[in-house]
């Protein structure tokens, strides 16, 4: 199961009692905010994407949207999100409970600057009803990250695209 094998890799960095699961599903960032009670920025979401160096996450702000200028000019490639139907064979966590933890060999995790707008979010933890609290630092401590990428639109223009 994707959650245990989450918990014993963040008892490796002593952060598996921050794991929290749910009765209710969090598989969306909405579902997500409302079992935490939480604002939904605050839930650090896994988007997924195919690039000619392998699968790659983007851990970004919970209402970020990516912006496809952005990522072809970090990535220089136009932004392909894995088909949902393959995307546990690719990082090898399910969709609803991808998370930067625990991902299959190959995978590099970039974290998107939108998550710098707070101090604490809430990643998945393997399985679509469960998220992890913890700080930006623990985060990339944890995500052990490739680096920080910069592909998400900025909060004014996703308010005014929606």
């Amino acid at each position: 199961m994707s959650i245990e094998k989450v918990k014993a890799y963040l008892r490796e960095f002593g952060l598996a009692d921050r794991v929290r699961e749910f009765s209710v599903s969090s598989a969306t960032v909405e579902l997500a905010a409302q079992a935490l009670g939480c604002e939904p920025g605050r839930i650090a979401k896994s988007l997924s994407f195919l690039t000619d160096a392998g699968p790659i996450l983007i851990i970004a702000e919970g209402d970020a949207r990516v912006d496809n200028k952005k990522f072809k000019a970090q990535f220089h490639q136009k932004a392909k999100m894995i088909p949902w139907d393959e995307v546990e064979t690719y990082i090898g966590h399910a969709p609803g409970g991808v998370c930067p933890f625990a991902v299959n060999d190959g995978v590099a995790v970039y974290l998107d600057e939108s998550l710098k707008h707070y101090d604490v979010v809430y990643p998945a933890a393997g399985n679509a009803s469960s998220a992890v609290k913890l700080t930006i630092a623990e985060l990339e401590r944890c995500a052990q990250a490739a680096g920080w990428v910069d592909v998400c639109r900025e909060k004014t223009e996703n308010l005014a695209s929606e």
